[in-house]
């Protein structure tokens, strides 16, 4: 579809007023739209296809209705909407140190999730879309359903485990080492941090049900008895679709030809 020029320079929410029945239907619960050059139907499978069939069908049916928008590139912007609403979709390469790889706009049961694809490794780009389902589960998932994973983290925590698994958790840990009593209890130190850690945590899930990945191991890793225990309790919570597997003891076995 060619790039219409009253669409080159709009905030994501504008985008999706203006584009509205151009969505595309990917699923019950996800539609698209490709803001850029046309892509090949192995590019979409790679881009769409493939990543939305490996999400657990039970954390499908907690998110709300879902528009991914792949654009060339995102623009933010000092704009007051909350979650990315007022950041720019345009088709020329932002100034150093306003672009956005991804940005995700929640309004009430309608979520918008864009990404900026030109010249983002695959791998980069899958990361960034597992990142923004995860925050929106995030956001819909109720707290008492977070209590197993809660418990794991508060574990942890008495055994001062060192590590996680991306940067936002790995902050939000730190602050909160310094002030043991607040991992006790539901302090607000402590929400915040099980908050980011949970997203994180998802993303690498989500993330590896898709693909063949590895995680680098690093002095802010989490060690990987730790990191094992998370993703364990996260298949019970969001059991794989069928035909996916996350380690590879998961995989059936190949049948003899």
């Amino acid at each position: 579809m060619p790039v219409q020029t009253d669409l080159a320079r709009l905030s994501v929410n504008q985008f999706r007023d203006r584009i509205g029945s151009g969505m595309l239907p990917l699923s019950s619960h996800f539609s698209y739209f490709v803001a850029s050059v046309p892509l090949g139907e192995e590019e979409l499978r790679d881009y769409l296809g493939d990543p939305i069939a490996a999400l657990p069908p039970s954390l499908i049916q907690l998110l709300p209705n879902v528009s991914l928008i792949l654009a060339p590139f995102l623009e933010k912007t000092n704009g007051k909407v909350k979650s990315g609403g007022a950041d720019l979709i345009c088709f020329e390469r932002p100034a150093e140190g306003k672009a956005l790889r991804s940005l995700l706009w929640l309004q009430r049961d309608n979520a918008v999730a864009a990404f900026g694809i030109q010249d983002i490794p695959m791998a980069d780009y899958h990361h960034e879309l597992f990142h923004q389902l995860a925050s929106l589960t995030g956001q819909v998932y109720k707290d008492k359903a977070l209590v197993t994973f809660h418990e794991v983290l508060r574990e942890e925590l008495i055994q001062r485990v060192h590590g996680e698994v991306d940067e936002n958790s790995w902050q939000h840990k730190q602050a909160l080492m310094c002030r043991p009593a607040s991992a006790k209890r539901d302090s607000k130190a402590f929400v915040e941090y099980a908050r980011d850690s949970f997203v994180d945590t998802l993303t690498l899930y989500l993330h590896g049900l898709c693909c063949d990945i590895d995680v680098e191991p690093g002095p802010r890793q989490l060690p990987s008895k730790y990191l094992r225990r998370r993703l364990h309790t996260l298949k019970q919570m969001f059991p794989p679709p069928a035909g996916y597997a996350l380690f590879p003891e998961d995989r059936e076995p190949e049948k003899d030809a």
